[in-house]
């Protein structure tokens, strides 16, 4: 019986150690997803401070104190700065290399720049800062503190709830903030249209004119416009979005709204315009688009959409994009839109009247989508 007695014990021990650490592991989850916004707050903070281009400009790995020189910072706030670079570090924004410092005898670690800060750099044509910057903008960050509380209200969105009005009425009212969320679309749009262009010149061939709906300043047009010049371009978006913009040669702008009408082309480009609507809304601007490319009596057209298809297990994609897929998909919850798997954009298309569609997943965590009348 005392054998009997000690072996239950053990196996208690054995038990209580192995919960133990699951508690432990689980607080420790807990507290990663609790602080997880300091990483985006300190990736802003680097960008602010010009951390990326410093460094890159220094020619080569550069130390924490030659960094704490080069800031424009309180140096009593130097000790705090290494704190920022070792998280920033960890998340693959720097790596440390090893250089000989003048005057000193050992080599000391430095900090170089990876492929992922190249994208911060100013000078980068497909730099993401200015997405960055706006995204986390205290406009579009406050609506997610208030989550709770409009999950229990009646407004549309918890932009509403924070804001008392729809983010495209805000803007709309906001010339700074919008003027920065279309520089965050271009700077998009130039990386998204580089692979366009180099991957999907077929997509273009034979087309005489084009129409890129939602095309903000144009970044996407004057890019197809330079590179085809046999095709009329043409961007639809809001007044106070084009109000200045001036065409050349084959490229325009035209003030008006894509619920209303979209002016006749071949083709009709819509990037990243549906996850922004509603079912309803989006089949409504897909009808004023199939309008755009069958009335207009020449070889009737297709309507080229560029979006996010959201994959529905994890194991369909790698961890960090299923991630990066189901951020984006809260962060529509701002405007009343989403991000849609293959099924639900089949739906979309067949209620709009399309026949048939053909994707191309070559954009990264985009695809290319043409839909067929």
């Amino acid at each position: 019986m005392e054998k009997s007695r000690n072996s239950s014990s053990h196996v208690d021990l054995v038990v209580n150690e192995d919960n133990n650490t699951k508690l432990l592991r689980a607080q420790a989850h807990i507290w990663n997803h609790i602080f997880k916004f300091i990483n985006s707050m300190s990736l802003k903070c680097a960008v602010e401070l010009g951390i990326p281009d410093i460094v890159n400009n220094h020619g080569k790995p550069m130390t924490i104190s030659q960094l704490t020189l080069a800031l424009p910072i309180n140096k009593n706030k130097s000790h705090c700065l290494y704190r920022l670079m070792q998280l920033l570090t960890h998340s693959g924004f720097f790596a440390l290399e090893k250089t000989k410092i003048k005057g000193e005898e050992e080599e000391e670690e430095g900090y170089v720049i990876t492929e992922a800060s190249k994208l911060l750099l100013k000078d980068n044509p497909m730099s993401v800062t200015p997405l960055l910057l706006v995204l986390l903008d205290p406009t579009l960050t406050k609506p997610y503190d208030v989550l709770s509380t409009w999950f229990r209200n009646d407004d549309s969105t918890p932009f509403v709830t924070t804001n008392g009005m729809a983010i495209w009425d805000y803007y709309s009212h906001e010339p700074k903030l919008a003027q920065s969320f279309n520089e965050a679309m271009a700077s998009d749009a130039r990386l998204v249209t580089s692979v366009l262009i180099e991957k999907c010149k077929g997509v273009f061939e034979g087309v005489d004119s084009l129409v890129d709906v939602g095309g903000g300043t144009g970044t996407v047009a004057k890019s197809i416009a330079t590179t085809f010049p046999q095709i009329q371009c043409s961007v639809l978006d809001l007044p106070h979005v084009v109000a200045g913009l001036q065409g050349e040669k084959n490229l325009n702008f035209i003030a008006g709204d894509m619920f209303v009408e979209v002016p006749t082309a071949q083709v009709v480009l819509l990037k990243w315009i549906l996850h922004d609507w509603s079912d309803e809304n989006s089949v409504k601007i897909l009808k004023k688009c199939k309008e755009a490319i069958t009335k207009s009596g020449k070889k009737i057209g297709k309507v080229v959409v560029i979006e996010m298809i959201i994959e529905n297990e994890k194991g369909e994609i790698d961890d960090e994009s299923y991630e990066t897929q189901l951020f984006m998909n809260m962060r529509m919850i701002l405007v009343s839109g989403r991000e849609r798997n293959e099924k639900e954009l089949s739906k979309l298309f067949k209620d709009a009247g399309f026949s048939h569609y053909k994707i191309t997943p070559i954009l990264g965590l985009r695809s290319l989508i043409e839909i067929f009348p």
